[in-house]
């Protein structure tokens, strides 16, 4: 990299009053449990290879040779009445796969199509291969339900393996998989990596339990003065469990419509916190975000033949209200390196080095 490409956000959250549409909502910092992303697999067989198969590997011969059987296919048995696999041992147009599709958080319904991967276990390539029909199952093996069928022609992505392979559409759902949300009358939120810690969970918990069903019609914002009567079956109800999770219970008058009360809910307003003491690098694009107050300790920073001497000395010096010198920012220091077209590498290593020193005041998160 020959110019410096630091990109220096300036994070000061200035978040609106309840009213405000342009603040963060609940529904920005958290998700539902049971909103979450499942996985299908299966093991089928791909055909049409240009002899980059399995070859004469058992399982695959097996696998064909029932499959075969399956279909009518004519197959000879030994004396034991077992499957002949003399007759497909040497498939080399054949290859077993691992086979898997993503459902969405929502979940699926019966008839959906969905996209498939599928992976070699041994074929030296997956090109021009078709996969035949192969049931999907959940992700325990200890569950033999089949949720959906996947088939169709492989296609081979330019920046993929040739082990790889997808289809789009290539499966059909047979049973439908519900997303379940609610359980026992309430719902569980689970916050967002990047906002999950106590403060968070708490503001969370106090934001709901401030406002109180009303009416059909939707959340009414009540600020309650003094001790709320704990029999109120009506009222929003939240107990942070830890950093991660706030348990909501489901107000009576919405428990016969609780995905109404979960989307009023999800578009309550939440102020959080000054987080402005973080640092974000994402090093493999070289982006460095910095928070507005992040300081650092005063320090001599040596980078080949530069010398920044950061709070106080003969580098730069910043000045607190009374006039007297301030501590550090971090912002002021990457300004300085930036002006000496040190690069964005140096600068992260630059960052790593006052963390690691205990010289660097806020926390430091790698993407």
């Amino acid at each position: 990299m020959d110019l410096i490409r630091v990109l220096i956000l300036l994070v000061g959250l200035t978040l609106a009053s309840a009213a405000h549409a342009g603040g963060l909502r609940l529904g920005d910092l958290c998700r539902l449990k049971g909103q979450e992303t499942n996985t299908l697999q299966g093991l089928g067989l791909v055909v049409g290879l240009r002899g980059t198969g399995d070859g004469d590997a058992a399982p695959t011969s097996r696998a064909l040779a029932r499959m075969m059987q399956l279909m009518g296919g004519p197959m000879s048995v030994d004396a034991t009445g077992n499957l002949n696999l003399g007759d497909v041992e040497d498939s080399k147009n054949v290859a077993m796969v691992f086979v898997n599709a993503k459902l969405p958080p929502v979940g699926a319904q019966q008839g959906d199509i969905l996209d498939v991967t599928v992976s070699a276990i041994s074929a030296k390539s997956l090109e021009g291969g078709y996969l035949m029909l192969t049931p999907m199952l959940g992700p325990r093996a200890d569950n033999p339900t089949v949720y959906a069928m996947a088939q169709g022609r492989l296609t081979i992505a330019p920046d993929t393996p040739a082990t790889v392979a997808s289809i789009q559409g290539g499966m059909k759902m047979e049973a439908t998989v519900k997303a379940s949300y609610v359980k026992e009358n309430k719902i569980t939120l689970i916050i967002d990596r990047d906002f999950a810690d106590f403060s968070t969970a708490q503001r969370i918990e106090e934001e709901i339990n401030s406002f109180r069903s009303l009416t059909m019609g939707g959340l009414q914002e009540s600020r309650l003065s003094g001790n709320r009567s704990g029999n109120d079956d009506n009222a929003a109800r939240a107990l942070a469990i830890d950093q991660v999770h706030v348990e909501v219970w489901i107000p009576k008058i919405y428990q016969s419509n609780p995905i109404k009360y979960i989307s009023i809910l999800l578009d309550i307003p939440i102020q959080l916190a000054n987080r402005g003491k973080r640092v974000v690098i994402n090093e493999a694009d070289g982006v460095v975000v910095i928070g507005d107050d992040v300081e650092i300790a005063p320090v001599l920073v040596t980078h080949r033949n530069l010398r920044i001497q950061a709070g106080g000395g003969n580098g730069f010096v910043e000045l607190g209200p009374d006039g007297t010198p301030a501590a550090a920012k971090l912002k002021a220091l990457a300004d300085a390196l930036g002006a000496l077209d040190v690069p964005t590498e140096d600068l992260i290593a630059i960052i790593k080095t006052l963390k690691a020193k205990g010289d660097l005041y806020g926390e430091v998160i790698f993407r």
